[in-house]
């Protein structure tokens, strides 16, 4: 219900913005969400590397959801979403070629 709520007053806002600014503004909510899961739920990983490749590999929906979550917090859907974007080839490899070093990097 809440996320309904914030969806619906924030759809007259990126409603007035052109599409370029309305997926800046959601990836930028996305990351919000998306770096509390990460530091709650991988601890020790390269937050903001782990991020990028995230968001980088989720689709418009995913990217959506999670930053529908961004004023009230991260949910279990918002873990399970994470954890869906995480497991898709794309995202291991990312993670492969940009988190693995930087947590290498700290040793």
């Amino acid at each position: 219900m809440r996320r309904t709520l914030i969806l619906a007053a924030l759809l007259p806002l990126l409603a007035a913005c052109s599409a370029q600014t309305q997926d800046q503004i959601a990836r930028q909510a996305a990351r919000s969400t998306t770096a509390k899961v990460v530091a709650e739920r991988f601890p020790g990983v390269p937050v903001q590397p782990a991020i990028d490749c995230l968001i980088n590999n989720a689709n418009a929906t995913q990217i959506y959801a999670l930053a529908s979550e961004a004023v009230t917090g991260p949910t279990a859907s918002s873990v399970q979403i994470v954890t869906e974007i995480a497991q898709k080839p794309e995202t291991l490899r990312c993670f492969g070629q940009q988190a693995v070093p930087a947590l290498l990097a700290g040793f």
